[in-house]
């Protein structure tokens, strides 16, 4: 709501503290290549119960349902499974794209530039929103504006959000309410999860960070050198038993965020590249990618990414993720993912682990690998899938390191 009158704002506002939103709100969700289904569908479902009596007791009661709900053939018909009736909203995700006129009404990336008072945005490394709260916070640098920004080691609704919202209301907003200048920091406030502490910076990205590649090898091995001749590594992908959705960024309160990952890593359907254990810290802050050389026994396949830390008793930990849709998939190709931003140092003795799949469910909707309209697909087939390593396709991730001191 802030950032749809941003740019006409009446003279009483004096400042704007925007807490884990983004100025195009959901649309990210929507994209053609990475469908996000768990958030705008129980988004969706508040929607449709919230007038209700008891609408918050009503929803945590209905969790499972509303989760059992999004196993259900076509999609379109998911709304009424979980709420007995339909939903405009849930329909309308369902067939409208980000790119969408249908969308207009809802983006409000134009108006970021011509908003005129401080603004200091608050985000979370486990945040739905945080890539779009950064896209903000660059424009709006960009244009001169004065900006902070301020990410924890938060989820959406994480209580550390509240407090650090409560934190910026009275030490920025309320300081330029009375004409003040508010306490001198950095522009950037970052929590580097690994050291479990903040540091100020002066920019999104902070400067002194390069991308750096770790490349998948054979026998689950990662390495920055350069990958041997190797055969692809394969695993088989069934949309009817789909790789779950384990932490991270989820609309699913005490389910996101940092989890041992144990249980998703020991599915046939993951497979894992570790390196060895570290002789020296590693931090990593910015935006990480991945390309993986890819193959499927379809058409239409989906491939994602996580990058985990893995600690010296072996417990392996989600830092970020993403996920990419693909079509020509039966053909060789690299997957460009781009996962979540991060803050995190690797500590010594610690391993820098990548998993690769084919999906989070139901963070990600299913692929059903038959190239149907998500709305109305009805058939589910499962798909072999080849991940590629050797100096024709050399897989790899890609990490911004800090640069030697």
């Amino acid at each position: 709501m802030q950032w749809a009158v941003a740019d006409r704002l009446p003279s009483q506002v004096k400042a704007m503290i925007p807490v884990v939103t983004e100025s195009a709100l959901t649309l990210d969700f929507l994209r053609e290549d990475a469908f996000e289904l768990e958030t705008p569908f129980g988004w969706g479902v508040m929607l449709a119960g919230q007038e209700r009596r008891a609408a918050l007791l009503r929803q945590m009661l209905a969790a499972r349902k509303t989760h059992r709900a999004q196993f259900t053939l076509p999609l379109n018909r998911a709304d009424v499974a979980a709420t007995g009736r339909r939903s405009p909203y849930i329909q309308d995700i369902l067939v409208h794209s980000a790119d969408a006129a249908h969308w207009a009404d809802v983006d409000h990336r134009a108006r970021v530039a011509g908003v005129t008072v401080p603004v200091s945005s608050v985000g979370g490394w486990y945040d739905l929103f945080l890539p779009g709260q950064l896209r903000d916070y660059r424009a709006l640098r960009a244009a001169g504006r004065e900006a902070r920004l301020t990410v924890g080691p938060w989820t959406h609704v994480a209580p550390g959000v509240l407090s650090e919202a409560a934190a910026q209301t009275l030490g920025f907003g309320l300081a330029h309410a009375r004409g003040e200048q508010p306490p001198v920091r950095e522009p950037v406030r970052l929590y580097v999860m690994g050291e479990e502490a903040w540091r100020d910076v002066e920019s999104w990205p902070p400067p002194g960070y390069d991308p750096r590649l770790f490349h998948l090898r054979p026998g689950g091995a990662l390495s920055p050198d350069e990958p041997g001749e190797s055969a692809p590594d394969g695993y088989r992908y069934d949309p009817a038993d789909p790789t779950p959705a384990v932490g991270g960024v989820r609309f699913a309160g005490n389910a996101a965020g940092r989890k041992d990952n144990a249980r998703l890593e020991a599915r046939p359907d993951v497979l894992t590249y570790t390196a060895p254990a570290l002789d020296a810290d590693v931090e990593v802050i910015g935006e990480v990618s991945a390309e993986i050389w890819f193959r499927s026994s379809l058409p239409y396949a989906d491939v994602f990414v996580r990058l985990c830390d893995v600690d010296p008793k072996g417990r392996s930990t989600n830092l970020c993720d993403g996920l990419i849709s693909l079509t020509g998939a039966d053909e060789t190709s690299c997957a460009k993912v781009r996962l979540w931003p991060t803050a995190h140092r690797f500590k010594r003795g610690h391993r820098i682990r990548v998993q690769v799949s084919s999906g989070a469910f139901p963070r990600y909707a299913r692929n059903p690998g038959t190239g149907e309209p998500r709305a109305t697909a009805t058939t589910l087939r499962a798909a072999d899938q080849q991940v590629f390593h050797d100096p024709t396709h050399p897989s790899a991730v890609i990490l911004p390191v800090r640069r030697p001191d």
